[in-house]
C-alpha cells in the first residue's frame, strides 16, 4: 500500500475479496469498522465487490431485456419500429431510468433569468445523462435549442474499464457539465457506490474513495495537478478530460461560465470535481464556476472536507444547491456516524411530498433508519401513490405519471426511500417549489 501513501495522509480501504453481504450490513450498523476483516487500512485489495462481479453479466443482460421490453411497449409493440431505432443508439430509445419520467421538454413557464431556471435545466440535464449519445444530441439541439458539446465515457483506473459518463451542453454563455448517476443494472456503478474506502488529503479532509476512483483517481499518483504526457489509458480520465475541455471553451469567451450537475452518483462526482479544482488551486476555473446543482446526492466526505469546501465556495462566490426530496434514502448514505464520519455541507434545499421547498441545515431523519420515523415515512409513501393518480388533474398533463412509475410507487410502500430517489419528483420540485425557495434565499 506504499503507493497510496504517496498521495494520502491516511486511508481506509475495503478488501472486497473478503467482504460478504453480512459484513456489508454489519459495518453500516456498527462503529467498530476497523475491526472487520473486510476492512484494511494497510494493504490494497481489488476495487470491485466480488459478489457483484459474479452477477455483472446476468444483471446487464436482464437490464437490456427489460429496456427492450419497455421500448417495445412504447413503440406500440412494433418490432420493426424498435429495430429501426438501432436499440440503444437512437434518439428515441430510453434507458431503464428514462422510463420513470419520459418528459423531454423544458418547462416553458420557467424562462432564462428566472431564479429557478438553472435548477430546472440542471435536473433535466441530469435526467438526460442516463441516455445514449443520439438521444442526448436530439434532446439538446432539437428540443432545448441549445448546443450539444459532447458525450464522454471515462476510464476508471481501479476497475480497469470505462465506467463513468458525462455530457456537456452550452446555453448562450453558460456551459453545463452533467454527470450520469447510477444505472440500476450497471455493476460498475454499484461498485463505486458501495466502495466505502476513503482517502485523507492534508488540508482537505477525507473523501469517498469509490467516487474519486470513478472521477479519475490514479492508483500510484492520486490527483497530480497535471497528467504525465506519457500516461496512456484506453479512455480519458474524467476530471482531467473535462478540465481541459472547460479550459478550451472558457478561453473562447471571456463572459462564459459553467455549471456542474448530476443526480445520485452524478451529483457526488459534480461536487468532488469542484473539490479537486480547489485542491489544485485552479483559481481561473473556480472563478468561472457559477454553481453546482446536485439532486439526491450521497455524502462524499467528512466534516473537515466540508469546512474546506465551505471556504473554497465562499472565496470564489460559487453557489452550491443540494436538492433532496422527501424520504430519498441516497442523500442519507453513507452514514453520518462514528464509523464513517461522512457529513453533508452547505445548505440543503429540502422538498416535502407537496413540493414545498425550504432551506435547512440538514435533511430530516439524517440516517434514514429510525423507528420513530417508520409510520410517517410509510404514510408519506401511501400519499405519493394516491397523488400519482391526481397530480395531472391538479397541475396539468406534463405531470401525468405512467404505469411503470406507479409500479415503483407500489414498491415504495415497502421501501419508501428507494422510490423517492427517482428523478420524477426532483423535476417536479424544481418546477413547482423552487420559485419560492430561491425567492426566500434572495
Amino acid at each position: 500500500m506504499a503507493c497510496d501513501k504517496r498521495f494520502s495522509s491516511s486511508y481506509m480501504l475495503w478488501s472486497p475479496e473478503k467482504v460478504t453481504v453480512i459484513d456489508l450490513f454489519r459495518i453500516l450498523m456498527s462503529s467498530d469498522v476497523h475491526k472487520r476483516e473486510c476492512v484494511d487500512s494497510s494493504k490494497e485489495g481489488e476495487e470491485s465487490f466480488k459478489l457483484l462481479l459474479l452477477v455483472a453479466k446476468p444483471l446487464s443482460w436482464s437490464g437490456s431485456a427489460v429496456e427492450f421490453w419497455l421500448n417495445l411497449v412504447s413503440s406500440n409493440w412494433s418490432f420493426r419500429r424498435l429495430l429501426v431505432n438501432c436499440f440503444r443508439e437512437s434518439g428515441s430509445f430510453l434507458s431503464f431510468p428514462g422510463n420513470w419520467d419520459k418528459r423531454v421538454e423544458l418547462d416553458k413557464s420557467i424562462r432564462p433569468g428566472d431564479s429557478e431556471y438553472y435548477a430546472a435545466l440542471s435536473i433535466m440535464a441530469s435526467k438526460a445523462s442516463y441516455e445514449n449519445e443520439a438521444y442526448l444530441r436530439t434532446t439538446v439541439t432539437h428540443h432545448w435549442q441549445m448546443e450539444f458539446l459532447g458525450f464522454y465515457n471515462f476510464w476508471n483506473d481501479y476497475q480497469g474499464k470505462a465506467t463513468t459518463q458525462a455530457f456537456m451542453l452550452r446555453d448562450h454563455d453558460t456551459i453545463m457539465v452533467a454527470f450520469r448517476g447510477t444505472e440500476p443494472f450497471d455493476v460498475d456503478d454499484w461498485c463505486s457506490d458501495l466502495d466505502l474506502s476513503w482517502y485523507e488529503f492534508l488540508g482537505v479532509g477525507k473523501i469517498h474513495g469509490g467516487f474519486m476512483k470513478a472521477l479519475g483517481l490514479q492508483k500510484t499518483l492520486g490527483w497530480p495537478k497535471e497528467l504525465d504526457p506519457r500516461l496512456k489509458t484506453p479512455a480519458p480520465l474524467a476530471y482531467y478530460a473535462i478540465r481541459e475541455k472547460l479550459r478550451a471553451l472558457l478561453g473562447e469567451n471571456d463572459k462564459a461560465k459553467y455549471i456542474l450537475t448530476g443526480h445520485s452518483l452524478g451529483g457526488a462526482l459534480a461536487i468532488i470535481f469542484a473539490a479537486i479544482l480547489a485542491m489544485h488551486g485552479e483559481t481561473g476555473l473556480m472563478k468561472r464556476l457559477e454553481a453546482v446543482y446536485t439532486f439526491g446526492q450521497p455524502r462524499v466526505g467528512d466534516e473537515k472536507f466540508g469546512e474546506f469546501m465551505g471556504r473554497a465556495l465562499k472565496e470564489h462566490e460559487i453557489e452550491y444547491f443540494r436538492f433532496i426530496y422527501g424520504n430519498d434514502i441516497v442523500p442519507r448514505l453513507p452514514y453520518d456516524n462514528s464509523a464513517f464520519m461522512f457529513k453533508h455541507f452547505g445548505s440543503c434545499c429540502y422538498f416535502n411530498s407537496k413540493y414545498e421547498g425550504k432551506l435547512v441545515r440538514e435533511e430530516p431523519n439524517r440516517n434514514y433508519f429510525s423507528l420513530r420515523q417508520t409510520v410517517p415515512i410509510m404514510s408519506n409513501a401511501w400519499y405519493e401513490l394516491k397523488r400519482s393518480f391526481a397530480i395531472s388533474r391538479e397541475k396539468g398533463p406534463d405531470y401525468r405519471e405512467g404505469s411503470f412509475l406507479r409500479i415503483f410507487r407500489v414498491i415504495g410502500l415497502l421501501i419508501p426511500g428507494i422510490t423517492a430517489h427517482m428523478f420524477y419528483d426532483y423535476v417536479n420540485a424544481t418546477r413547482l417549489g423552487a420559485t419560492q425557495l430561491f425567492r426566500h434565499q434572495q
